[in-house]
């Protein structure tokens, strides 16, 4: 169960760094709060998760969910440009944090 609240706690991290730039620095409220309500659940699924995954682990996957989810929103969202060398590089990260679970004792 700990592994699901670190993908969902990745999940709320990839809509807290999403949201960020709509709350144009925090001066439009519907997009503050659900800023605020993301990065809030975001971090107490993290702290739960890592009451059983080491927490070296437990940060770079949920560092890498977020990072490797924003840049795929950012690409589909908000148009940023999609290279191979980006595509590769996310292609990556998303191998490393498979590796990262495989390689986490249970």
């Amino acid at each position: 169960m700990a592994w699901a609240y670190l993908v969902l706690a990745g999940f709320f991290e990839v809509g807290y760094a999403s949201i960020m730039k709509l709350t144009h620095g925090f001066t439009r409220f519907w997009p503050t709060v659900i800023f605020f309500f993301c990065i809030v659940t975001s971090f107490l699924l993290l702290a739960r998760a890592a009451r059983e995954i080491p927490i070296g682990t437990a940060y770079a996957v949920w560092a890498g969910i977020g990072t490797a989810g924003t840049a795929l929103v950012g690409i589909l969202v908000y148009k940023e440009p999609a290279t191979a060398f980006r595509m590769v590089c996310l292609a990556t990260l998303i191998a490393s944090i498979i590796g990262l679970r495989l390689a986490t004792p249970t």
